[in-house]
């Protein structure tokens, strides 16, 4: 599989820009069991159907012609997103984009909003203070619909979920069962389809949504974690190691920024000095200019 990337800002520095990069990187990537180093699938087709809860996509995967491959998938980003990404982002941004393509197009795979939280959350970890607000916007439309999914979807269900978590605590966020909702609606379907009732593909990112619903509602408390993940189906093991790579890429992702901050800062101030010095010579040569025009009018 050919590697594609953007050109970086050149005023980054490539050297210092690869080292923070592959920092993040590793810490992202490194023992994931659900990804495989594969680059072509059995072939399905998407399609959309409505569910029991009004704003809620469900897609479901038929077997039937070839499914693109990690590099059309990766061209198909490159193509919608035109400018250079600075490497620090874009490597990590490449290699989150190889494993959501082969979560995206596993047989068991359906789109759900804890899914979509937990990569927005990543998202906006990994981006932010980047340069502009609207080239990061940009990106993670070209990014989602290079998967041939909807960014739109992404951002409207993950802030659906942070305002619904925004409002819970530790016990109303476990009684699941007992309660109505839309939200809780989206949880009983994903509690049903983890449990054998219909297809479902759990990945770190839905690891990482179901940490920020935690976050959010101010439920730190592993017991908390542990009795949601036993409503929802899903392992605690496997929740567990995610979010503790998670963390990790965290602790990364702001030992690589600031080496990035210190190197922009080194390469502003050399700037500086070479604009204060050339603007010395050019004051010297003025005024050497000005005094032999005198002598000579002399």
């Amino acid at each position: 599989m050919a590697a594609i990337s953007s050109s970086p800002f050149t005023a980054l520095g490539q050297a210092t820009d690869r080292k923070a990069s592959v920092f993040v990187t590793r810490a992202f990537v490194s023992n994931y069991d659900g990804i495989r180093s594969r680059t072509s699938f059995l072939a399905y087709r998407i399609g959309v159907r409505s569910s029991n809860y009004s704003s809620r996509k469900v897609i479901q995967c038929t077997a039937l012609a070839d499914v693109p491959t990690v590099s059309e998938t990766k061209m198909n980003f490159l193509r919608t997103y035109k400018r250079p990404i600075p490497s620090i982002y874009n490597t990590v941004l490449q290699e989150l984009i190889v494993q959501q393509h082969l979560m995206r197009y596993k047989s068991t795979y359906q789109y759900d909003p804890i899914f979509a939280l937990g990569f927005v959350t990543v998202y906006d970890q990994l981006m932010e203070g980047y340069q502009s607000n609207e080239d990061r916007d940009e990106i993670f439309k070209a990014y989602i619909q290079a998967l041939k999914e909807d960014p739109e979807q992404y951002r409207k269900d993950a802030q659906k979920l942070e305002e619904w978590a925004r409002a819970q605590n530790g016990e109303s966020l476990i009684e699941l069962s007992s309660r109505e909702g839309e939200v809780e609606g989206i949880l009983k379907d994903i509690s049903d389809r983890a449990g054998g009732q219909g297809s479902f593909s759990y990945s770190r990112f839905f690891a990482i949504g179901l940490f920020r619903l935690l976050e959010l509602a101010n439920a730190p408390e592993p017991t908390i974690l542990e009795k949601l993940c036993a409503a929802l189906n899903v392992s605690k093991r496997s929740v567990d190691r995610d979010l503790d790579v998670y963390r990790n890429l965290l602790s990364k992702l702001v030992q690589a920024k600031e080496l990035l901050k210190e190197y922009v800062a080194r390469e502003k101030k050399k700037r500086e000095e070479r604009s204060e010095s050339q603007k010395a010579n050019e004051t010297i040569t003025k005024c050497v200019g000005e005094f032999q025009c005198a002598g000579l009018q002399v």
